[in-house]
């Protein structure tokens, strides 16, 4: 059985549409987009959701963390199947049969119906796996860090467009004439229709590699058998590497994901702002990953043609030091507007961090990126996860400490000394959770390459370009 060489694209040019890499790059994009969208499609309804279903505030924690706990799963799942099918027939597959639950939460009566949904809506958060994998596979070494940042950011965006986007769809769902109170639930629908539809566009307009699909590689005896991939897929377990970067996007990725889940509580209860203005804030910070990703892997990549591989490694390790501790002293200040300085700089950081874990990635076994990608990408989710519940646990002690304290008193004051408590407790986590990005930022430089892998980088090594249009 033969193989071939991936004529992948040496250039990331936007609008080049007859360039199926650039074809392949804005279709997994858009789908990215929307699969966050829906991910995150609730939150700006919660509390909509909480007075029509009657949520407890645990329920709503949990909510919180089964969005992320579903991901873990499926995207450990995901990579493989890639590496086995192919992007394509997966990426269809996932929007299709993702969207179901983004339509089933939009029917839920109870608040267990909401929180099983929310469980498998977690799942599409899969497709950037996908996307991952997709623009690898794509693109050559020289930029293929800049292509995997780009489409990661721009697909990454959905989860804060939805904040400003969902609110739109609401107020045009009531124009219709359909009563405010059940504007959330068809909002949902909406969002769970599109991405049906975008898994249909998946199927038919994209191709697994440059050369063609899988299937089609494979009947040519151009594609190597899966008994080579399953010895891949314990290979990478194995790999030490593949680890340390799981534990490196569960520093920047979960971290990123946390933030979206709480900072608008954070920042009515700590600075007193309205929802609106808060969530303004919030998406604002979702918006720098119009470009901040993209930096990410861009200086991954310039840092890999001056340094080889382990360039990339010191620049992700740099930039992670840099988001823990914009983060920890984020955390400290109580005057808006220099709390507001120190969230744009994280939020610059913790993207690019992500950005440049996934300038690595690629390399640390061309064999099985599929996998590599999904346990990577399950690192993010991890992290979101067992910050959320640190955050939730320093919250529950602080506001129940508040209740006693308070105890006597009416019931408005003991629930603003319980929105008093529990941001300081949301504070000092995200203090601590700070200092542990440096520390892993520390463990990211035990990553090493072989002088095979060095050299093999060095020659394949052109100038990075990313261009509008062929010149």
């Amino acid at each position: 059985m033969k193989t071939i060489k991936l004529e992948k694209s040496t250039k990331l040019e936007l609008l080049n549409f007859k360039s199926i890499a650039t074809r392949t790059f804005w279709i997994t994009s858009i789908a990215f987009f929307l699969c966050f969208f829906a991910w995150f499609g609730i939150v700006p309804f919660m509390p909509d959701v909480v007075r029509d279903l009657g949520l407890t505030p645990d329920q709503k924690w949990n909510s919180i963390i089964l969005a992320v706990t579903g991901t873990v799963f499926a995207r450990l799942l995901i990579g493989k199947l890639c590496d086995k099918y192919g992007p394509r027939l997966v990426y269809t597959w996932l929007l299709t049969l993702g969207a179901i639950p983004v339509i089933l939460i939009g029917f839920s009566q109870t608040p267990l119906q909401f929180l099983i949904c929310r469980l498998f809506i977690g799942f599409i958060g899969a497709s950037f796996v996908i996307t991952q994998v997709h623009t690898s596979i794509m693109f050559a070494p020289n930029v293929v860090g800049t292509a995997n940042a780009t489409s990661a950011g721009w697909g990454n965006l959905g989860g804060g467009a939805n904040r400003l986007g969902m609110p739109i769809i609401a107020a045009a769902v009531v124009s219709f004439g359909i009563a405010e109170t059940d504007a959330w639930r068809y909002s949902m629908v909406i969002a769970g229709v599109t991405c049906f539809i975008m898994g249909i566009v998946y199927f038919f307009f994209t191709k697994d590699t440059p050369n063609g699909n899988f299937k089609e590689l494979r009947e040519k005896g151009e594609l190597s058998v899966s008994k080579k991939d399953q010895v891949g897929f314990l290979e990478v377990l194995k790999d030490y590497r593949v680890w340390i970067l799981f534990v490196v996007y569960a520093a920047c990725f979960g971290i990123e994901l946390t933030v979206y889940g709480t900072m608008d509580d954070y920042l009515q209860n700590t600075f007193q702002l309205e929802r609106v203005t808060a969530g303004n804030i919030v998406l604002s910070f979702a918006l720098m990953n119009i470009f901040a990703r993209t930096l990410g892997g861009f200086f991954g990549d310039r840092f890999g043609k001056k340094f080889g591989l382990r360039g990339r490694v010191l620049f992700l390790a740099a930039i992670l030091a840099i988001e823990g501790i914009m983060l920890a002293t984020f955390s400290s200040i109580n005057i808006l507007s220099v709390a507001i300085a120190f969230l744009v700089a994280f939020s610059l950081t913790v993207q690019m961090a992500e950005g440049a874990t996934f300038s690595v990635v690629p390399f640390i076994n061309k064999k099985a990126i599929g996998s590599i990608s999904g346990i990577v990408g399950a690192g993010g989710n991890v992290g979101a996860f067992l910050a959320a519940m640190l955050l939730k646990s320093k919250s529950a002690v602080a506001e129940k400490a508040a209740i006693v304290a308070n105890e006597g008193l009416g019931a408005e004051a003991i629930q603003a000394a319980q929105s008093a408590a529990s941001s300081s407790a949301v504070s000092s986590g995200f203090f601590i959770i700070g200092g542990l990005i440096v520390v892993t930022s520390v463990i990211t430089l035990a990553i090493k390459f072989s002088t095979e892998d060095e050299t093999g980088s060095s020659e394949a090594y052109k100038e990075p370009k990313l261009v509008l249009a062929d010149k």
